[in-house]
């Protein structure tokens, strides 16, 4: 595995392959979403966010060490407004469009 040189952030720097091993069902459901053209892309923002999912709850772990925990009334306000965004009719349909625009 040959890695480009230089400090690239997540997200940016030339492309380069890479041999990973994914489970069967994921590989399928990948291709049927985008095709094979696209399916580089697909996993390419999926260890994007992943990365930045990891660095989100990094900065939360060390946010509740200085300041103590979040109070559970405002997780649960958390939870509750995350869920009817998620489920918002004009976001399945960018979330369509952006599967497709990756192929």
């Amino acid at each position: 595995m040959s890695v480009p040189e230089g400090p690239f952030p997540p997200g940016e720097g030339p492309a380069a392959k890479v041999s990973v091993s994914l489970r069967a069902g994921n590989i399928r459901a990948i291709k049927e979403r985008v095709g094979a053209r696209g399916f580089s892309a697909y996993v390419d923002a999926a260890v994007e966010r992943q990365i930045e999912r990891d660095l989100l709850e990094e900065a939360l772990q060390a946010n509740e060490n200085e300041s103590g925990p979040i109070p559970q009334s405002l997780k649960e306000e958390a939870q509750e407004l995350f869920r009817s965004v998620k489920s918002a009719p004009e976001l399945q349909e960018d979330r369509g469009w952006r599967a497709h625009e990756a192929s």
